[in-house]
């Protein structure tokens, strides 16, 4: 996997082309794979703060959404003025749109649940002048109705749509990359079995649509694709579910400690475990309220 933007070139690289199209770099051959010991053993010592995902250059790939969100979050935030991102995570997508944004909007601000990401991003973003505050992802944002023009966010955990609705401005903007539904569930029913219907059915774009509408917003665009992922060792696998902590909830090595060796087994016999990441972009606006008779 590499850097979690859809901008920066990723030679070998979960979530993000070159800027805007998928690679795929060349396996690592079977043979040459370290022992299932020292793999698992790097991928669990690994930090895992932010949503940096260069560490896995080499080692996972995952092809990317043809849009580029953070290019097109960075003409964006230009035009804007007042600005929200929601669940910034470590601040690195946001800060990578501000740099090659044409013009820096006067007021930006960024929430973030968990406290060691609000850490990270509060380091990356100060400098730019960007306020990160803490917010845990299932309350109400903390700040005034109709606060901002546009409110962004990748991949947050839930939107809440009765929120976003509530701090936008009338004719304000909601641009975001979310996941959808079944996202590298290879990956997940690989340790945890099959999962029921509407587990695998969740975050469908369809729903969040109108959801969307229902909190007064009106979708003006909504596109998804599926993307292919490749983890070409265990010590990724093993990295990537310590970071992306809802795929396997409270994974531990030694819990799975016998799927792995047999994923470890299956990669070196077989090549890369492939699985499919789903994302759907959302741009939505809140209208003008209907003027009374």
């Amino acid at each position: 996997m590499a850097a979690d933007h859809d901008t920066t070139p990723a030679p070998t690289s979960p979530t993000t082309p070159a800027p805007t199209s998928p690679t795929t770099p060349a396996s690592t051959p079977s043979t040459a794979l370290p022992g299932y010991e020292a793999l698992v053993a790097e991928g669990a010592s690994v930090p895992t703060e932010g949503w940096d995902f260069s560490w896995f250059e080499g080692r996972a790939t995952e092809a990317r959404p043809s849009w580029g969100y953070a290019v097109s979050m960075a003409e964006r935030l230009s035009r804007a003025s007042a600005v929200l991102d929601v669940q910034t995570g470590g601040g690195e997508v946001l800060d990578f749109a501000l740099a090659r944004a044409d013009r820096r909007p006067p007021l930006t601000v960024a929430t973030e649940g968990w406290p060691p990401n609000v850490a990270k991003a509060t380091a990356l973003l100060a400098p730019r002048g960007v306020a990160v505050v803490a917010a845990a992802e299932d309350e109400p944002l903390p700040f005034a109705d109709e606060a901002f023009d546009l409110v962004v966010s990748r991949h947050p955990v839930r939107p809440h749509w009765a929120e976003i609705a509530r701090v936008l401005r009338t004719g304000g903007t909601y641009f975001a990359q979310h996941v959808g539904p079944a996202s590298a569930f290879e990956l997940v029913e690989y340790f945890l079995g099959p999962q029921p219907e509407e587990v695998r059915g969740g975050r469908d774009p369809g729903r969040e649509r109108a959801d969307a509408e229902a909190a007064g917003l009106d979708v003006v665009e909504l596109r998804a694709e599926r993307l292919r992922m490749e983890f070409h060792d265990i010590g990724a696998v093993v990295h990537f579910l310590r970071k992306v902590v809802w795929m396997v909830p409270g994974f531990t090595v030694e819990a799975y400690e016998p799927r792995l060796r047999a994923l470890h087994e299956r990669i070196r016999t077989d090549g890369p475990f492939v699985a499919h990441s789903t994302r759907h972009l959302v741009e939505a606006r809140k209208p003008a309220p209907p003027t009374r008779p």
